[in-house]
């Protein structure tokens, strides 16, 4: 069979099963609102354990776990994360193991060709080899409890829905799909600067390369991308203050994460108690960790460090071989793919998700064994400043900037990580030459790279901006540094710093740099900006992104009006179609002589002024929209969506809720996705909040709860000692046998 007719047959049989999943979803009944007695009804009534287990449970469904063994900790754990998020693990399972197509058909067997490419389970034989026995242990633990509620509990309705049955998980499913969620934020880069690469000349390409290494990552926009950015930490913020600096003497950490806009949250809350571990904070949904969050002596956050762990190497001088393997299609026959590769590793360029001309080699720490697991398991034990680096010792993906405070009152900021040792300085091209692959020969890990403790400013904060220099390059592509100088900003006075104001930093949706981009644009006019009244608006705004803001409306329509004018025109298009910065695009708008800028930016303030009359503010266009999967369905998805709402921030703010170009209304795409904030003087100062809710479950009542409160900046508090969560209004208790 010709290709052409295998990719009409195909989509045939995708359109077939897309109809029929379409079906199955219009058929269902409506959404049953689920009680959250209910939901805790449905968990099993008994579970395998050696000795007696309590969860508590509060009226938001998060649970508190008191367990006289680790191993049953465990367990437990695995039957919590099962019982709230099953769907999200099994989706997860088989985007890691490239098996999208079994679920929707024909359409998704070149996304299962690329993701089989990236080979998320390569490493994982050599991991389980060497695998410590206390941290095989807990995780088998934790799989105990997964499938204990497969095997005994209802399965959720978007599960069957989709086709999905009660499959067992084993340490190989839970192992590949942590690297899964280890993805190299990289990647999301290499998409963008690999189509751009292939439409330049070789001369266009060497002037714009260099600027494009002192830009920001760009952020997760197209479906394909989705598939390994949903879960990958592209963004955060995160600050610790010391305790000379702290209301109550001892430090303080706020944290909140940046991801996909989606429901149910990639994070869940939980707190726990057992012999060897009392933790409380937001564990990533599936695996057994808290990686936001404290013990009675530390707590810790981490931020993407957007680390360079991965290369891609020009691979048409090297020797290649075949690789088969069968994809399972929904709907049509198995497919037997046939995937290339090379000795520095898959030729990933021929999938849709990095495709380029020429073959391409991907080479990624990911690929080699690493105890992420194990590392984090120390870290929920570590006491000490020094313990807690020593515990990150096999860290190696995703990278992380690690900040930590302890109650003693000390900080401090490390780069948890793997790289290459690259030659110091700047990337010389996205495509590395095959020999460039000696780098690779000894990798510099957590405890060969830079720390930064005890700072006389009692402050430590990262929000992804490029770390200070080190003995090797850890990346190339870092976010712009507004968002890390408005953390120094706002708690870096000489005023002691008190929980609720550390809380109000996460919420803070103020832009500085906005208003010298504005201030130039303005001077441009010269005495007719007086004359206008959309200009003299604009001049009084203060960077505020509220909703209520007139002047973010006007600043962000007018930029984006000049960029897509200004690109037609060939002078910035370039840089918008990879889109890592919107510094580079302020950049080009400003470098454009008076005589073309002046009449473009009358244009632009115009479009602007027709937005105001239209919209009114930022939140008239700038629109928060809670959904689940299903809700992407056109038209039809409307009974899984959740809310449609005014939202603060922008791209650079600390209360992030992301964009595209602003010329209409439009949706929040990725952004802070949950909080947490500690005072380590007292172990039930902890207080979190998800943007949506605990459950996902469909209909229940914990579903998308949290929303109201993370509106109105409110949190849920999260007690580390058991007694303050045995006053909770439910219990559920298992017992041996």
């Amino acid at each position: 069979m010709t290709n052409r007719l295998r990719l009409l047959r195909d989509r045939i049989h995708g359109t077939a099963v897309a109809l029929g999943l379409l079906a199955r979803v219009l058929s269902a009944p409506r959404l049953r609102q689920v009680s959250l007695r209910e939901r805790l009804a449905a968990l099993p009534h008994h579970l395998p354990v050696q000795e007696r287990v309590t969860i508590h449970w509060d009226e938001h469904q998060i649970p508190f776990i008191e367990a006289e063994r680790d191993e049953d900790l465990a367990v437990a754990l695995g039957l919590v994360h099962a019982h709230l998020r099953l769907t999200q693990m099994e989706l997860l399972r088989r985007l890691s193991q490239g098996r999208v197509a079994e679920l929707v058909g024909p359409l998704a067997i070149e996304l299962d060709r690329a993701l089989r490419l990236f080979d998320f389970g390569r490493a994982v034989p050599g991991i389980v080899a060497v695998l410590a026995p206390e941290t095989r242990s807990w995780a088998e633990g934790f799989l105990l409890g997964v499938n204990h509620v497969i095997a005994n509990a209802p399965l959720p309705p978007d599960m069957a829905l989709l086709g999905m049955g009660r499959e067992p998980w084993t340490l190989v499913d839970l192992l590949t799909t942590s690297r899964l969620a280890g993805a190299d934020v990289t990647w999301i880069v290499w998409n963008r600067l690999l189509r751009t690469r292939a439409n330049l000349s070789e001369a266009a390409w060497r002037m714009l390369w260099p600027r494009l290494l002192g830009g920001g990552a760009p952020e997760p926009e197209a479906a394909i991308e989705e598939a390994t950015a949903a879960f990958a930490r592209t963004g955060s913020n995160a600050a610790a203050l010391a305790g000379w600096r702290s209301a109550s003497g001892a430090g303080l950490l706020a944290s909140d994460p940046h991801l996909s806009i989606a429901l149910p949250n990639v994070w869940l809350a939980c707190a726990f108690r057992s012999p060897s571990y009392s933790v409380a904070g937001l564990m990533p949904a599936g695996f057994p960790i808290v990686a936001i969050g404290r013990n009675e002596h530390m707590a810790w956050a981490g931020t993407s460090l957007h680390a360079a762990g991965s290369d891609l190497f020009d691979a048409r001088a090297l020797p290649m071989q075949e690789r088969r393997t069968t994809v399972r299609v929904r709907g049509g026959a198995d497919r037997e793919l046939v995937l290339r590769e090379t000795s520095l590793g898959p030729v990933v360029s021929d999938g849709m998700i990095l495709r380029f001309p020429r073959p391409l080699a991907l080479r990624w720490v990911g690929h080699m064994p690493s105890d992420e697991m194990g590392a984090m398991l120390g870290v929920m034990c570590a006491r000490t400043p020094e313990a807690f680096r020593a515990a990150l010792g096999p860290f190696a993906i995703p990278g992380q900037n690690m900040i930590y405070a302890t109650r003693e009152g000390r900080v401090g900021h490390l780069l948890a990580t793997c790289v290459p040792r690259r030659p110091r300085g700047p990337a010389a091209d996205v495509i590395a030459p095959a020999e460039a692959a000696a780098s690779w020969e000894r990798l510099a890990g957590t405890l060969d790279l830079p720390q930064w403790a005890d700072p006389p400013s009692g402050l430590v904060a990262s929000a992804n901006d490029r770390p200070p220099n080190g003995p090797v390059p850890v990346g190339f592509f870092f976010s712009p540094s507004d968002r890390a100088n408005r953390l120094r900003e706002l708690l870096g006075s000489s005023e002691r710093v008190d929980l609720d104001a550390l809380a109000a930093s996460q919420r803070d949706v103020v832009v500085r740099r906005v208003l010298g981009v504005r201030d130039a644009l303005l001077a441009r006019l010269g005495p007719m900006a007086d004359r206008l009244r959309v200009a003299q608006a604009l001049a009084e705004w203060d960077g505020s992104y509220n909703v209520g803001s007139r002047g973010a409306l006007l600043y962000e329509v007018m930029l984006a009006e000049l960029a897509h004018r200004l690109g037609r025109a060939g002078l910035i298009a370039q840089v918008a179609a990879v889109w890592t910065s919107r510094e580079l695009t302020t950049q080009d708008i400003l470098a454009v002589p008076d005589a073309k800028l002046r009449p473009e930016l009358l244009r632009a303030l115009g479009a602007a002024a027709r937005a105001e009359r239209r919209f009114s503010s930022w939140g008239g266009v700038h629109r928060l929209r809670l959904r689940h999967h299903f809700g992407a369905i056109p038209l039809l998805g409307t009974r899984f969506r959740f809310g449609d709402t005014a939202s603060p921030g922008s791209n650079d703010t600390l209360d992030k809720t992301g964009h595209g170009p602003v010329r209409g209304c439009h949706a929040v795409s990725y952004g802070a996705s949950a909080r947490f904030v500690t005072d380590l003087a007292d172990e039930d100062t902890n207080r979190v909040v998800l943007l949506g809710g605990q459950d996902g479950w469909l209909g229940s009542h914990t579903f998308v709860d949290q929303a109201p409160l993370w509106r109105a900046g409110q949190y849920v508090t999260l007690p580390l000692r058991a007694e303050t969560a045995r006053g909770w209004p439910h219990h559920t208790m298992f017992t041996p046998g």
